[in-house]
């Protein structure tokens, strides 16, 4: 692709300039190719980035994006976070210019670099951060990468080469991408999410679909047995599949009589040994090491491996206990799928804190969970009034305005030996600038502060 692209001597565009926007034009210009990079945002981190690039000869626009410049350009980059129909993009596919997601360039500049690739609705960031791990764990310069925060491109510029990859994928960054060959790929499930960039359930599925584009004889696929879904996706792969399970025997399992995580006949982790919550823990963890075991990983290593992991801040994470209240940031939970593992998952008395940006799905599907072990939920943000509704008059719903209100109101309702639960189901954007800054107003709040 960069030679192709180069022969033509026209600009590359690169838009929207984020992490992996910023990486991959920087990554286009160390290749001499001419770039034009462009974003419709104006802020200082931005800024920061364009001065960046301008040092390296890109030409930049922040604010705008020329249309008439995005057409004549060979190539156009896309950053994850750009909708397929935004302006620019329609005017780049209108002209026929060939438009790839960041991951594909970077993939090329890592070519020999072996990768884990993972995507799915749910648990693809603990997943790839466990895969990581037990390279490690093995000895290997194993490194998480993509979605999970650290750009393909950006691996790429620096001096270190890994051994190893674990690659997050997400369906934003699948939907562009034409050369993902894992010698790994792990599909954690599916559920609806996104419907406020997609149109449907079935288009978001196709973007995760993109996974196996490239099936073949040799490749391998992990895939969830106890989802539906994922089943039905992985009928017709020519590829070997391995089946992991929390609920029976597969090629990787969870004998819950046991307390003991298997492969095949084998158990090699006592499941107190595993420092997460839940059971979709112990599906991302067996799924991580059934990944690294079929790369060559020993089972010793990996249970080794496993013993030492740390829930990831933002997922279902224990940020504090005051009181005898138990404080649990699972801040990253942005759809209803990813809320309704955290109820699965808690077992204590707790109080829900439910809002956000709603992003298109109803409520009500979380009502038998919430009535196993919920005290109360309290609704805010700009869901405020479809959670009400959706929930109000079946359920006990307290509404509160400002984080901080929700905050009091949490801690005036919750008891010893209960807990306070932060798994919103929504957005961020309504109140702050992501998940992680909720997180983190959630955990000074835990702490007092």
């Amino acid at each position: 692709m960069f030679d192709s692209w180069r022969a033509s001597g026209r600009e590359v565009a690169v838009i929207g300039l984020g992490r992996s926007g910023g990486a991959v034009a920087e990554l286009l210009r160390r290749e001499l190719l001419p770039v034009y990079a462009t974003d419709r945002g104006t802020t200082p981190l931005l800024e920061a980035t364009a001065a960046r690039l301008r040092s390296l000869g890109a030409c930049v626009d922040l604010g705008r994006h020329d249309l008439d410049r995005i057409r004549r350009a060979v190539g156009v980059v896309v950053s994850p976070g750009v909708p397929p129909d935004s302006p620019a993009l329609m005017a780049a596919r209108e002209a026929g210019v060939d438009v790839r997601a960041e991951v594909d360039l970077g993939l090329e500049a890592l070519e020999g670099v072996p990768y884990v690739a993972i995507t799915g609705t749910n648990g693809k960031t603990t997943t790839t951060a466990l895969v990581a791990h037990l390279f490690v764990a093995l000895g290997r310069r194993g490194v998480a990468v993509g979605n999970i925060g650290t750009a393909l491109s950006q691996v790429a510029l620096e001096n270190f080469r890994p051994e190893w990859m674990a690659v997050e994928l997400s369906s934003f960054q699948l939907h562009d991408a034409r050369h993902v060959r894992p010698v790994v790929g792990i599909l954690t499930n599916l559920a609806p999410d996104h419907l406020d960039r997609y149109a449907s359930t079935e288009e978001y599925f196709a973007d995760k679909r993109r996974l196996f584009q490239h099936d073949a004889l040799e490749g391998i696929w992990v895939l969830n047995a106890d989802d539906p879904a994922s089943r039905s996706m992985a009928m017709g792969l020519v590829g070997r599949r391995l089946w992991t399970s929390v609920t029976r025997p597969a090629d990787a399992w969870f004998d819950r009589a046991a307390g003991a995580l298997c492969l095949g006949e084998r158990s090699f982790l006592a499941r107190s040994e595993l420092g997460l919550l839940g059971d979709h823990n112990v599906m991302n963890a067996l799924m991580a090491a059934l990944a690294v075991h079929a790369t060559g990983g020993q089972l010793e290593a990996l249970a080794g491996g496993l013993r030492t992991f740390r829930a990831l801040p933002h997922r279902m994470e224990p940020v504090g206990e005051s009181d005898g209240v138990l404080w649990i940031n699972d801040s990253k939970a942005t759809n209803i799928a990813s809320t309704v593992v955290a109820l699965a998952a808690i077992d204590r008395p707790y109080v829900l804190l439910l809002g956000g940006r709603h992003k298109g799905e109803p409520y009500d599907r979380l009502l038998p969970l919430l009535q196993k072990r919920c005290r109360a939920v309290i609704a805010y943000g700009e869901a405020k009034p479809i959670v009400v509704a959706d929930l109000g008059g079946k359920f006990r719903v307290v509404e509160a305005g400002s984080f901080d209100e929700v905050m009091a109101e949490a801690r005036s309702l919750a008891r010893p030996g209960e807990a306070i639960l932060l798994s919103p189901a929504c957005s961020s954007y309504d109140m702050f600038n992501n998940y992680e800054e909720r997180g983190d107003a959630f955990r000074r709040a835990a702490a007092g502060i």
